[in-house]
Protein backbone atom coordinates (compact mmCIF):
# COMPACT_ATOMS: atom_id res chain seq x y z
CA UNK A 1 0.00 0.00 0.00
CA UNK A 2 1.15 3.52 -1.37
CA UNK A 3 1.96 5.81 1.22
CA UNK A 4 0.95 9.68 0.91
CA UNK A 5 3.27 12.55 0.40
CA UNK A 6 3.00 13.06 4.45
CA UNK A 7 4.24 9.71 4.91
CA UNK A 8 1.24 8.33 6.51
CA UNK A 9 -0.45 5.45 4.77
CA UNK A 10 -4.28 6.24 3.51
CA UNK A 11 -6.87 4.95 6.20
CA UNK A 12 -4.89 5.78 8.90
CA UNK A 13 -6.23 8.43 11.41
CA UNK A 14 -4.24 10.92 14.21
CA UNK A 15 -5.74 11.17 17.27
CA UNK A 16 -7.32 14.50 17.70
CA UNK A 17 -4.96 16.84 19.18
CA UNK A 18 -5.59 17.69 22.86
CA UNK A 19 -6.82 21.05 23.58
CA UNK A 20 -4.77 22.64 26.55
CA UNK A 21 -6.56 25.49 28.46
CA UNK A 22 -4.47 28.86 28.71
CA UNK A 23 -3.87 30.91 31.85
CA UNK A 24 -5.88 33.94 29.90
CA UNK A 25 -8.85 32.08 29.85
CA UNK A 26 -9.10 31.41 33.27
CA UNK A 27 -7.87 34.64 34.49
CA UNK A 28 -10.57 36.50 32.80
CA UNK A 29 -13.35 34.44 34.65
CA UNK A 30 -14.39 36.98 37.40
CA UNK A 31 -15.40 34.40 39.87
CA UNK A 32 -12.07 32.50 40.10
CA UNK A 33 -10.41 35.97 40.08
CA UNK A 34 -11.35 36.67 43.60
CA UNK A 35 -11.00 33.07 45.05
CA UNK A 36 -7.61 33.34 43.26
CA UNK A 37 -6.76 36.65 44.54
CA UNK A 38 -7.92 36.00 48.46
CA UNK A 39 -6.58 32.60 48.48
CA UNK A 40 -3.07 34.43 47.65
CA UNK A 41 -3.32 36.84 50.09
CA UNK A 42 -4.53 34.51 53.12
CA UNK A 43 -1.60 32.07 52.44
CA UNK A 44 1.21 34.80 52.17
CA UNK A 45 0.20 35.76 55.50
CA UNK A 46 0.08 32.28 57.08
CA UNK A 47 3.83 31.60 55.89
CA UNK A 48 4.64 35.19 57.22
CA UNK A 49 3.08 33.86 60.46
CA UNK A 50 4.57 30.34 60.43
CA UNK A 51 8.14 31.47 60.06
CA UNK A 52 7.25 33.61 63.19
CA UNK A 53 6.28 31.18 65.44
CA UNK A 54 8.77 29.01 64.18
CA UNK A 55 12.00 30.94 65.13
CA UNK A 56 9.88 32.42 68.69
CA UNK A 57 9.86 29.23 69.49
CA UNK A 58 13.63 27.79 68.64
CA UNK A 59 14.95 30.97 70.19
CA UNK A 60 13.05 30.09 73.21
CA UNK A 61 13.83 26.47 73.58
CA UNK A 62 16.80 25.58 71.35
CA UNK A 63 14.46 22.02 70.74
CA UNK A 64 14.00 20.93 67.22
CA UNK A 65 11.27 18.91 68.64
CA UNK A 66 9.50 21.90 70.52
CA UNK A 67 9.65 23.82 66.82
CA UNK A 68 8.21 20.66 65.10
CA UNK A 69 5.41 20.62 67.54
CA UNK A 70 4.29 24.18 67.03
CA UNK A 71 4.47 23.95 63.16
CA UNK A 72 3.10 20.69 63.65
CA UNK A 73 -0.08 22.24 65.38
CA UNK A 74 -0.85 23.83 61.58
CA UNK A 75 -1.60 20.29 60.31
CA UNK A 76 -2.74 18.30 62.83
CA UNK A 77 -6.14 19.79 63.78
CA UNK A 78 -7.72 18.16 60.51
CA UNK A 79 -7.60 14.79 62.17
CA UNK A 80 -10.03 15.51 64.77
CA UNK A 81 -12.62 17.90 63.07
CA UNK A 82 -11.78 18.30 59.14
CA UNK A 83 -13.30 15.21 58.21
CA UNK A 84 -16.80 15.98 60.48
CA UNK A 85 -16.68 20.06 59.32
CA UNK A 86 -15.72 19.98 55.89
CA UNK A 87 -19.33 18.34 55.15
CA UNK A 88 -20.17 21.83 55.57
CA UNK A 89 -19.67 22.88 52.14
CA UNK A 90 -22.19 20.15 51.22
CA UNK A 91 -24.96 21.37 53.48
CA UNK A 92 -24.81 25.03 53.23
CA UNK A 93 -24.08 27.70 50.61
CA UNK A 94 -20.13 27.27 49.45
CA UNK A 95 -19.68 31.19 48.81
CA UNK A 96 -21.05 31.61 52.92
CA UNK A 97 -19.23 28.72 54.13
CA UNK A 98 -15.91 30.85 52.98
CA UNK A 99 -16.33 34.00 54.44
CA UNK A 100 -17.80 32.71 57.96
CA UNK A 101 -14.35 30.82 58.03
CA UNK A 102 -12.68 34.10 56.85
CA UNK A 103 -14.06 36.20 59.21
CA UNK A 104 -13.65 33.54 62.21
CA UNK A 105 -10.25 33.12 61.21
CA UNK A 106 -9.29 36.84 61.12
CA UNK A 107 -10.69 37.72 64.75
CA UNK A 108 -8.79 34.48 66.19
CA UNK A 109 -5.45 35.36 64.89
CA UNK A 110 -6.40 39.50 65.82
CA UNK A 111 -6.38 37.55 69.34
CA UNK A 112 -2.64 35.76 69.11
CA UNK A 113 -1.87 39.37 67.67
CA UNK A 114 -1.96 40.66 71.24
CA UNK A 115 1.50 40.78 72.97
CA UNK A 116 1.77 39.07 76.43
CA UNK A 117 -0.79 36.21 74.87
CA UNK A 118 -0.03 33.39 76.75
CA UNK A 119 1.60 30.63 75.26
CA UNK A 120 -1.18 27.63 76.20
CA UNK A 121 -3.99 30.31 74.85
CA UNK A 122 -1.67 30.50 71.42
CA UNK A 123 -1.36 27.40 71.06
CA UNK A 124 -5.58 26.80 71.22
CA UNK A 125 -6.25 29.52 68.60
CA UNK A 126 -3.88 28.31 66.14
CA UNK A 127 -5.60 24.58 66.78
CA UNK A 128 -8.92 27.08 66.09
CA UNK A 129 -7.76 28.80 63.12
CA UNK A 130 -6.54 25.93 61.07
CA UNK A 131 -9.67 23.62 62.30
CA UNK A 132 -11.74 26.38 60.10
CA UNK A 133 -9.04 25.98 57.03
CA UNK A 134 -11.46 22.41 56.75
CA UNK A 135 -14.92 24.05 55.79
CA UNK A 136 -13.19 26.74 53.97
CA UNK A 137 -10.76 24.69 51.55
CA UNK A 138 -13.60 22.16 51.26
CA UNK A 139 -16.01 25.11 50.18
CA UNK A 140 -13.38 26.76 47.67
CA UNK A 141 -11.95 23.18 46.27
CA UNK A 142 -15.74 21.89 45.25
CA UNK A 143 -16.91 25.23 44.09
CA UNK A 144 -13.80 25.62 41.12
CA UNK A 145 -15.29 22.64 39.33
CA UNK A 146 -18.41 24.55 38.92
CA UNK A 147 -16.55 27.89 37.51
CA UNK A 148 -13.81 25.82 35.51
CA UNK A 149 -15.07 22.95 33.33
CA UNK A 150 -12.71 20.74 31.42
CA UNK A 151 -8.98 21.38 30.93
CA UNK A 152 -9.89 25.12 32.30
CA UNK A 153 -9.97 23.63 35.77
CA UNK A 154 -6.12 21.89 35.32
CA UNK A 155 -5.30 25.73 34.17
CA UNK A 156 -6.93 26.99 37.55
CA UNK A 157 -5.72 24.83 39.71
CA UNK A 158 -2.29 25.13 38.03
CA UNK A 159 -2.31 28.85 38.35
CA UNK A 160 -3.72 28.32 41.96
CA UNK A 161 -0.79 26.16 42.88
CA UNK A 162 1.52 28.21 41.64
CA UNK A 163 0.12 31.80 43.62
CA UNK A 164 0.15 29.12 46.54
CA UNK A 165 3.43 28.20 46.18
CA UNK A 166 4.78 31.64 45.33
CA UNK A 167 2.70 32.84 49.07
CA UNK A 168 4.67 29.97 50.53
CA UNK A 169 8.21 31.29 48.89
CA UNK A 170 7.73 34.84 49.70
CA UNK A 171 6.83 34.36 52.76
CA UNK A 172 8.95 32.08 53.72
CA UNK A 173 11.73 33.49 52.14
CA UNK A 174 11.25 37.10 53.26
CA UNK A 175 9.50 36.14 56.46
CA UNK A 176 12.72 35.71 58.44
CA UNK A 177 14.03 38.85 57.23
CA UNK A 178 10.43 40.89 57.74
CA UNK A 179 10.24 39.08 61.10
CA UNK A 180 13.57 40.69 62.70
CA UNK A 181 12.81 44.10 61.49
CA UNK A 182 8.61 44.03 62.67
CA UNK A 183 8.50 41.42 65.38
CA UNK A 184 5.87 38.28 65.61
CA UNK A 185 3.36 39.82 66.76
CA UNK A 186 2.63 42.67 63.76
CA UNK A 187 3.35 39.22 61.32
CA UNK A 188 0.45 38.29 63.20
CA UNK A 189 -1.33 41.21 62.86
CA UNK A 190 -0.59 40.94 59.42
CA UNK A 191 -1.79 38.12 58.32
CA UNK A 192 -5.17 38.45 60.44
CA UNK A 193 -5.35 41.83 58.04
CA UNK A 194 -4.77 38.47 54.66
CA UNK A 195 -8.25 36.85 56.23
CA UNK A 196 -10.24 39.89 56.29
CA UNK A 197 -9.04 40.79 52.43
CA UNK A 198 -9.87 37.87 51.42
CA UNK A 199 -13.60 37.81 52.93
CA UNK A 200 -14.09 41.09 51.34
CA UNK A 201 -13.10 40.01 47.99
CA UNK A 202 -15.40 36.36 47.92
CA UNK A 203 -18.13 38.85 49.18
CA UNK A 204 -17.78 41.51 46.14
CA UNK A 205 -16.38 38.63 43.65
CA UNK A 206 -18.32 35.47 43.90
CA UNK A 207 -22.01 35.00 43.20
CA UNK A 208 -24.65 33.88 45.75
CA UNK A 209 -25.46 30.05 44.53
CA UNK A 210 -27.75 27.49 46.62
CA UNK A 211 -26.51 25.10 49.01
CA UNK A 212 -25.71 21.45 47.39
CA UNK A 213 -28.25 19.73 49.32
CA UNK A 214 -31.33 21.03 49.01
CA UNK A 215 -32.93 21.89 52.21
CA UNK A 216 -37.02 20.79 50.78
CA UNK A 217 -35.36 17.08 50.14
CA UNK A 218 -33.89 16.78 53.88
CA UNK A 219 -30.73 17.41 55.01
CA UNK A 220 -28.52 14.33 56.50
CA UNK A 221 -26.78 14.27 59.34
CA UNK A 222 -22.99 15.61 59.26
CA UNK A 223 -22.34 11.93 60.17
CA UNK A 224 -24.30 10.18 58.05
CA UNK A 225 -22.60 12.76 55.53
CA UNK A 226 -19.05 12.03 56.94
CA UNK A 227 -19.54 8.06 56.22
CA UNK A 228 -21.15 8.25 52.63
CA UNK A 229 -18.00 10.69 51.66
CA UNK A 230 -15.29 7.81 53.32
CA UNK A 231 -17.41 5.45 51.70
CA UNK A 232 -17.33 7.26 48.25
CA UNK A 233 -13.64 7.80 49.00
CA UNK A 234 -12.12 5.15 50.33
CA UNK A 235 -14.29 2.19 48.65
CA UNK A 236 -13.33 3.06 45.01
CA UNK A 237 -9.92 1.96 43.68
CA UNK A 238 -9.20 4.64 41.23
CA UNK A 239 -10.04 7.08 43.81
CA UNK A 240 -8.17 6.06 47.19
CA UNK A 241 -5.04 5.23 44.95
CA UNK A 242 -5.19 9.03 43.95
CA UNK A 243 -6.05 9.90 47.66
CA UNK A 244 -2.43 8.25 48.90
CA UNK A 245 -1.00 10.09 46.06
CA UNK A 246 -2.03 13.40 47.85
CA UNK A 247 -1.11 12.24 51.51
CA UNK A 248 2.50 10.90 50.38
CA UNK A 249 3.41 14.78 50.50
CA UNK A 250 3.71 13.80 54.44
CA UNK A 251 7.54 12.62 53.48
CA UNK A 252 8.23 15.29 51.57
CA UNK A 253 7.22 18.30 53.35
CA UNK A 254 8.73 16.90 56.43
CA UNK A 255 12.15 19.39 55.95
CA UNK A 256 10.18 22.66 56.01
CA UNK A 257 9.33 21.56 59.36
CA UNK A 258 12.80 21.22 60.82
CA UNK A 259 14.06 23.86 58.66
CA UNK A 260 14.99 25.79 61.38
CA UNK A 261 17.43 23.21 63.14
CA UNK A 262 18.52 22.34 60.00
CA UNK A 263 19.65 25.87 59.32
CA UNK A 264 21.63 25.84 62.44
CA UNK A 265 23.80 22.79 61.42
CA UNK A 266 24.52 24.87 58.06
CA UNK A 267 25.45 28.74 59.45
CA UNK A 268 27.62 29.42 62.21
CA UNK A 269 26.32 32.54 62.91
CA UNK A 270 22.93 32.36 65.42
CA UNK A 271 21.72 35.53 63.61
CA UNK A 272 22.04 33.87 60.26
CA UNK A 273 19.75 31.09 61.11
CA UNK A 274 16.24 32.29 60.22
CA UNK A 275 17.57 33.98 57.38
CA UNK A 276 18.44 30.25 56.22
CA UNK A 277 15.65 28.63 57.30
CA UNK A 278 13.73 31.00 55.37
CA UNK A 279 15.57 29.70 52.82
CA UNK A 280 15.68 26.65 53.02
CA UNK A 281 11.24 26.71 53.54
CA UNK A 282 11.10 28.62 50.18
CA UNK A 283 13.22 25.95 48.05
CA UNK A 284 10.48 23.43 47.54
CA UNK A 285 7.19 25.62 46.72
CA UNK A 286 10.11 27.88 44.43
CA UNK A 287 10.19 24.02 42.49
CA UNK A 288 6.63 23.39 42.63
CA UNK A 289 5.61 27.10 40.97
CA UNK A 290 8.63 25.74 38.34
CA UNK A 291 7.03 22.74 38.09
CA UNK A 292 3.08 23.35 38.38
CA UNK A 293 3.83 25.82 34.69
CA UNK A 294 5.82 23.85 32.78
CA UNK A 295 3.79 20.57 34.00
CA UNK A 296 0.10 22.53 33.00
CA UNK A 297 1.37 24.58 30.37
CA UNK A 298 3.37 22.18 28.15
CA UNK A 299 2.26 18.29 28.96
CA UNK A 300 -1.07 17.29 27.13
CA UNK A 301 -4.05 16.28 30.12
CA UNK A 302 -3.58 12.73 29.00
CA UNK A 303 -0.09 12.45 29.05
CA UNK A 304 -0.22 14.17 32.61
CA UNK A 305 -1.68 11.17 33.95
CA UNK A 306 0.63 9.17 32.86
CA UNK A 307 3.58 10.82 34.20
CA UNK A 308 2.05 11.13 37.38
CA UNK A 309 3.79 8.00 39.22
CA UNK A 310 7.41 9.06 38.09
CA UNK A 311 6.78 12.33 39.11
CA UNK A 312 6.15 11.81 42.98
CA UNK A 313 9.28 9.23 42.82
CA UNK A 314 10.86 12.42 41.66
CA UNK A 315 9.46 14.20 44.97
CA UNK A 316 11.24 12.16 47.03
CA UNK A 317 14.17 10.80 45.66
CA UNK A 318 16.53 13.87 45.72
CA UNK A 319 16.05 14.42 49.68
CA UNK A 320 17.53 11.23 49.86
CA UNK A 321 21.10 12.71 49.15
CA UNK A 322 20.97 14.90 52.10
CA UNK A 323 22.65 12.11 54.46
CA UNK A 324 26.24 13.40 52.18
CA UNK A 325 25.63 16.38 54.15
CA UNK A 326 26.19 18.77 51.31
CA UNK A 327 26.02 22.47 51.83
CA UNK A 328 23.25 25.23 51.70
CA UNK A 329 24.23 25.81 48.03
CA UNK A 330 23.47 21.96 47.30
CA UNK A 331 20.94 21.60 49.61
CA UNK A 332 18.67 24.52 48.04
CA UNK A 333 19.34 22.59 44.66
CA UNK A 334 17.94 19.19 46.00
CA UNK A 335 14.96 20.44 47.36
CA UNK A 336 14.11 22.63 44.39
CA UNK A 337 14.47 19.55 42.30
CA UNK A 338 12.12 17.57 44.86
CA UNK A 339 9.31 20.94 44.89
CA UNK A 340 9.60 20.33 40.87
CA UNK A 341 8.15 17.01 40.85
CA UNK A 342 5.31 18.11 43.75
CA UNK A 343 3.66 19.28 40.14
CA UNK A 344 2.14 15.84 40.24
CA UNK A 345 -0.60 16.82 42.75
CA UNK A 346 -2.09 18.87 39.46
CA UNK A 347 -2.51 15.71 37.38
CA UNK A 348 -4.01 14.22 40.87
CA UNK A 349 -6.31 16.86 41.63
CA UNK A 350 -7.86 16.96 37.92
CA UNK A 351 -8.69 12.84 38.03
CA UNK A 352 -10.02 12.94 41.53
CA UNK A 353 -12.67 15.51 40.20
CA UNK A 354 -13.57 13.60 37.28
CA UNK A 355 -14.62 10.29 39.56
CA UNK A 356 -16.59 12.33 42.39
CA UNK A 357 -20.17 13.42 42.08
CA UNK A 358 -20.63 16.98 42.14
CA UNK A 359 -22.81 17.22 45.03
CA UNK A 360 -20.14 14.90 46.73
CA UNK A 361 -17.78 17.27 46.34
CA UNK A 362 -17.26 19.18 49.23
CA UNK A 363 -16.77 16.35 51.53
CA UNK A 364 -14.76 14.40 49.24
CA UNK A 365 -12.30 17.08 48.64
CA UNK A 366 -12.44 17.81 52.20
CA UNK A 367 -11.65 14.20 53.56
CA UNK A 368 -8.78 14.39 51.06
CA UNK A 369 -7.38 17.58 52.40
CA UNK A 370 -7.91 16.71 56.14
CA UNK A 371 -5.60 13.50 55.63
CA UNK A 372 -3.55 15.40 53.90
CA UNK A 373 -2.99 18.31 56.29
CA UNK A 374 -2.85 15.53 59.04
CA UNK A 375 -0.07 13.30 57.14
CA UNK A 376 2.32 16.60 56.93
CA UNK A 377 1.29 17.00 60.83
CA UNK A 378 2.16 13.58 61.29
CA UNK A 379 5.23 13.47 59.54
CA UNK A 380 6.48 16.81 60.77
CA UNK A 381 6.59 15.93 64.37
CA UNK A 382 7.76 12.24 63.93
CA UNK A 383 10.82 14.29 61.72
CA UNK A 384 11.63 17.04 64.93
CA UNK A 385 11.05 13.92 67.83
CA UNK A 386 13.61 12.11 64.66
CA UNK A 387 16.33 15.24 64.19
CA UNK A 388 17.37 15.80 67.79
CA UNK A 389 19.53 12.32 68.38
CA UNK A 390 19.51 11.31 64.79
CA UNK A 391 20.48 14.84 63.09
CA UNK A 392 18.01 16.78 60.64
CA UNK A 393 20.34 15.79 57.37
CA UNK A 394 19.47 11.77 58.29
CA UNK A 395 16.06 12.58 59.20
CA UNK A 396 15.19 14.15 55.90
CA UNK A 397 17.07 11.44 53.84
CA UNK A 398 15.02 8.93 55.51
CA UNK A 399 11.78 10.54 54.78
CA UNK A 400 12.64 11.00 51.05
CA UNK A 401 13.84 6.97 50.78
CA UNK A 402 9.81 5.73 52.13
CA UNK A 403 8.66 8.35 50.15
CA UNK A 404 10.10 7.04 47.05
CA UNK A 405 9.11 3.34 48.13
CA UNK A 406 5.85 4.75 48.47
CA UNK A 407 5.33 6.57 45.41
CA UNK A 408 6.71 3.33 43.14
CA UNK A 409 4.13 1.51 45.31
CA UNK A 410 1.51 3.75 44.05
CA UNK A 411 2.73 4.43 40.39
CA UNK A 412 2.19 0.47 39.95
CA UNK A 413 -1.09 0.63 41.31
CA UNK A 414 -1.92 3.60 39.35
CA UNK A 415 -0.98 1.84 36.16
CA UNK A 416 -3.93 -0.46 36.95
CA UNK A 417 -6.36 1.58 37.09
CA UNK A 418 -5.70 4.64 34.98
CA UNK A 419 -7.49 3.40 31.91
CA UNK A 420 -10.98 4.67 32.12
CA UNK A 421 -9.75 7.95 33.82
CA UNK A 422 -7.39 9.19 30.63
CA UNK A 423 -10.46 7.98 28.22
CA UNK A 424 -12.49 10.34 30.08
CA UNK A 425 -9.73 13.45 30.49
CA UNK A 426 -8.66 12.98 26.40
CA UNK A 427 -12.30 12.74 25.36
CA UNK A 428 -13.42 16.30 27.32
CA UNK A 429 -10.29 17.78 25.97
CA UNK A 430 -10.76 17.02 22.53
CA UNK A 431 -14.17 17.65 22.31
Amino acid sequence: MAATKSGRLPGRHRRPAERQATYGEVIALGEFRALWIGQGLSLLGDQLSRVALSVLVFEGTQSALATASVYALTYLPPIIGGPLLAGLADRYPRRRIMIICDVLRAVMVALMAIPGTHFLALCVLVFCVVLLSAPFSAARAALLPELLEGDRYVAGSALQNMTNQGAQMLGFAVGGALIMGMGPYRALALDAATFMASALIIVSGVRRRRAPIRSDTGRPSMWTMTRTGAKLVFGDRRLRTLVLFAWLCGFYVLPEGIATPYAARLTDDPGQISFVAGLLMGAMPTGTVVGAFLFSRYVPPSKRLRAMGWMAMLTCAPLILCVMRPPLAAVLILWFISGIGGAYQLAANAAFVQCVPAEQRGQAFGLVQSGLLASQGVGILIGGAAANPLGPELVVAMAGAAGLVSAAALAVLWRGSRREVIEKVRAEATS
